[in-house]
């Protein structure tokens, strides 16, 4: 068995870099200390990605703007665009699935690939692994790391060991020069927590995990250590399992105000915000949903949230904001908020669902999925803000456009990245 995992580098960060080029802007983000971080004006701002010169001043992923800043006051900083890296990650998928038809996408940034069948047709593996990253580079823009091994754990390490822009080999017979000296903490499915636990009982590297006793493992961590002391022997026997698209599960949007919500009428003219431009994802991915769902954070921390599960499928601005006011009315109760999210999930067609409440909005459900679609065709043409609703002219809210807010997100396998 012979498997590659394919990883990009700085994934948001050189996404964001390649479009930016492509748009005219005349520096390369990735050479010059520079991050992908929230808004720091809506009073959210973490770091989700950095240049390779920023880490050099010790800027972390995770760490507020504000800490990075007092690192390096020239640090440029850019809004994550969720719609663009997805679109980036299917770029990558397309190369991709020219060499083999057995591809795991394991998240938006790293796929898997089952290279067996596919080396009698393009021969070495680790030669295609080079016109591979070559070819991303070339074609898209943006540097992988890829690793070459004999299960899906090894080719990862693999892909791990130095970056960014190389290929890497991991056998088994490469285990102990090139993965058994690395910390503990650099093993697949070790965490800070395990670790801390490894290393009180001297566990420092993962060549310390792999040669101690599996049972004393075991009795430390239950079934986790022996699945960690596996992978530091590099025992795998996960199949790479076909899967063609990202596992989309939902998009949303949540945004942390300027100033704290305290009347009604402001926070409908937020989720209003919010449900525009999650509409307009939704349609961008050519989907409809039947669960609306909203997030509250009151300026107190306290968070809580509501959903309805729809018998129809929407799509437009209007029907989403519908149900989440009602859901706001449901569960708001006066307190101050900071924060608001709306997201939309289980996605479908209309066909053949069952007779609703709702049903005599059908028409209208249909009358503005169409308008809004000639919408999205406007903004395209002319931008995000050629069009706005009325309702927004004289008001302190303002409509959300492409990414400017802290909160764009698309919830993938079950998460929220």
């Amino acid at each position: 068995m012979i498997v590659m995992h394919i990883d990009a580098n700085s994934a948001y960060l050189s996404w964001t870099a390649v479009s930016l080029l492509e748009k005219g802007y005349p520096i390369d983000i990735r050479n010059i200390p520079s991050a992908i971080a929230g808004n720091p004006d809506n009073r959210h701002g973490i770091i989700l990605t950095k240049s390779i010169p920023a880490k050099k001043y010790g800027i972390k992923t995770g760490e507020s703007l504000l800490e990075a800043r007092k690192k390096c006051p020239e640090l440029l900083v850019f809004p994550p665009d969720y719609d663009l890296y997805l679109m980036c990650s299917n770029a990558m998928f397309k190369i991709l699935f020219e060499y083999s038809p057995l591809i795991q996408r394991y998240s938006i940034d790293e796929c898997f690939m089952d290279y067996t069948t596919s080396q009698e047709k393009f021969g070495d593996p680790v030669q295609t692994a080079y016109s591979i990253k070559n070819r991303i580079k070339g074609e898209l823009g943006f540097t992988v790391n890829i690793g070459v091994s004999c299960n899906k754990l090894l080719a990862k390490m693999g892909s791990e060991l130095k970056k960014p822009d190389m290929v890497h080999t991991l056998f088994k017979d490469e285990i102990n020069e090139k993965m058994w000296k690395l910390p503990i903490e650099e093993l697949f499915m070790v965490g800070r927590a395990t670790a801390k636990k490894l290393r009180k009982i001297n566990i420092n590297t993962i060549g310390d995990l792999a040669n101690a006793d599996r049972l004393h493992i075991k009795a430390l961590l239950k079934s986790h250590g022996e699945l960690i002391w596996d992978y530091a022997n590099g025992i795998d026997y996960s199949p790479v399992v076909k899967s063609d698209d990202v596992m989309q599960k939902g998009v949303g949007n949540s945004i942390t105000t300027a100033y704290d919500i305290a009347e009604s009428k402001e926070a409908y003219m937020v989720l209003l915000s919010l449900c525009e431009r999650t509409a307009t994802r939704l349609r961008k991915i050519n989907q409809k949903a039947s669960l609306v769902r909203i997030q509250l954070k009151t300026n107190t921390f306290i968070r809580y949230s509501h959903q309805i599960q729809l018998q129809e499928f929407i799509d437009s601005a209007s029907d989403i904001y519908r149900y989440s006011c009602l859901l706001f009315d449901k569960c708001w109760k006066g307190e101050k908020l900071r924060q608001l999210g709306v997201s939309v999930s289980k996605f479908g067609k209309n066909e053949n669902h069952q007779i609703s409440m709702f049903d005599d909005l059908s028409e209208e459900t249909e009358r503005n999925s169409k308008l809004e679609y000639v919408i999205d065709d406007i903004r395209n043409k002319f931008g995000e803000g050629a069009l706005i609703r009325g309702t927004f002219a004289n008001s302190k809210v303002k409509p959300i456009q492409g990414g400017v807010n802290d909160g764009n997100y698309i919830m993938m396998g079950g998460h929220e990245s």
